[in-house]
């Protein structure tokens, strides 16, 4: 555990019932003109609706910026935001998954002109906070509105690239329920698996310290309670709920300590097959986990008395129940787990380990070495 730590948080963060509402407190005679950032299928779902009415009644003009792509690359970012630049908003607002916020994040500190969202992969630390930002999830999973990370997809190392600066900080965040009640199964499940990633790889990182660990523990027992009627019952609003305030306590986790392998291993095949970032994380989580046990036995015991009591079972007991658990989920939520089913196959095995290598910040976080032939072994037993 680190000996020194710290936390990063949005300036305010508002849920709750009616949690909405809060946009025109925010808004409402502070900004000139409001750049909207959200999709194609957000805004026809009509889930923007009751934001944009509530903006309406404030004293600003408004953009609707809603040709964002999922999964971006760079260079679909930087198109993002040279639209953004075009719009001359001096406030923004993402009501998305975690493509949409990431993109309006990048927005709030590339916008100036002096360094571009290439410039940003080399050192993120050339960004600067310009337009001040209001995330809104849509998705109860990447956590994207906590953190300081944007993902993008560098093509020409057919890899996705986290871009982490504390500047990236959202300003304010608004969870409310009603902003996922319309989600799909398919999408509610992949973030909500994403979100469980997140919060027990940042358990069981290098990089745990308190901070973290209070959060990412909150998430998990969210996570255990809530995943599965929150993604199968449209009509489980609490669960749901519930769900939305894990993803933004895995969120905050993850500014205080990091993920690990199974993000590490994870990019590679967003970034070179393209598969969904919460897919590929379902699809390693139980390998990397069980791979790592050995080594975590007593973060896994204590994740286990948290969410089922402490007990007199044994700490290798525990930790296997957890990873049972973990596997019922993904099964119950009918996410497919096989790299074949992506036409992924043993022919493909040297690039994948490449690309996973290369993702040395994650891969330090793990509790225990990846090697090269240790990444290959994880990729077979998928496939």
């Amino acid at each position: 555990m680190l000996e020194q730590y710290k936390l990063s948080m949005p300036k305010a963060v508002f849920s709750g019932s009616n949690a909405i509402e809060q946009i025109e407190t925010i808004v409402n005679g502070y900004y000139r003109k409001v750049a909207v950032f959200t999709d194609k299928g957000i805004r026809h779902s009509g889930v923007i609706d009751e934001p944009l009415a509530i903006l309406n009644r404030c004293n600003t003009e408004i953009v609707i910026l809603d040709d964002l792509p999922a999964e971006p690359t760079y260079l679909e970012a930087q198109s993002v935001v040279d639209d953004f630049k075009k719009s001359g908003a001096d406030f923004i607002i993402a009501i998305g998954g975690g493509s949409v916020m990431d993109m309006a994040k990048l927005a709030s500190i590339a916008c100036t002109g002096s360094y571009t969202i290439k410039d940003l992969l080399a050192d993120p630390l050339l960004g600067k906070k310009l337009v001040k930002t209001l995330m809104i999830p849509t998705t109860a999973g990447t956590g994207s509105e906590a953190t300081p990370n944007s993902i993008v997809t560098v093509p020409e190392q057919n890899l996705k690239v986290g871009i982490v600066n504390a500047e990236l900080i959202a300003d304010y965040v608004i969870l409310d329920g009603r902003m996922i009640r319309k989600l799909p199964k398919k999408i509610a499940a992949a973030t909500g698996i994403d979100a469980l990633a997140h919060a027990i790889e940042c358990y069981t990182s290098n990089k745990a310290n308190p901070f973290s660990n209070m959060f990412a523990m909150e998430a998990l027992k969210l996570i255990f309670a809530n995943i599965i009627p929150a993604c199968v019952d449209a009509g489980a609003e609490q669960e749901k709920n519930n769900m939305l305030l894990a993803a933004f306590y895995a969120g905050v986790a993850i500014t205080a300590s990091g993920t690990t392998g199974v993000h590490a291993l994870s990019y590679p095949l967003g970034g070179r097959y393209h598969i969904p970032h919460g897919v590929s994380n379902a699809i390693m989580l139980l390998p990397v986990l069980k791979y790592n046990k050995e080594v975590c036995l007593e973060e896994f015991s204590s994740v286990y008395d948290m969410v089922a009591g402490p007990d007199q079972h044994s700490r290798e007991e525990k930790a296997d129940w957890i990873l049972g658990q973990i596997h019922s989920m993904i099964d119950r939520l009918e996410i497919p787990v096989s790299l074949k089913t992506f036409g992924i196959g043993e022919a493909d095995l040297n690039d994948l380990v490449h690309d996973a290598m290369e993702v040395k910040r994650l891969l330090a976080n793990n509790k225990r070495e990846i090697t090269p032939e240790d990444a290959r072994k994880l990729y077979l037993e998928i496939m």
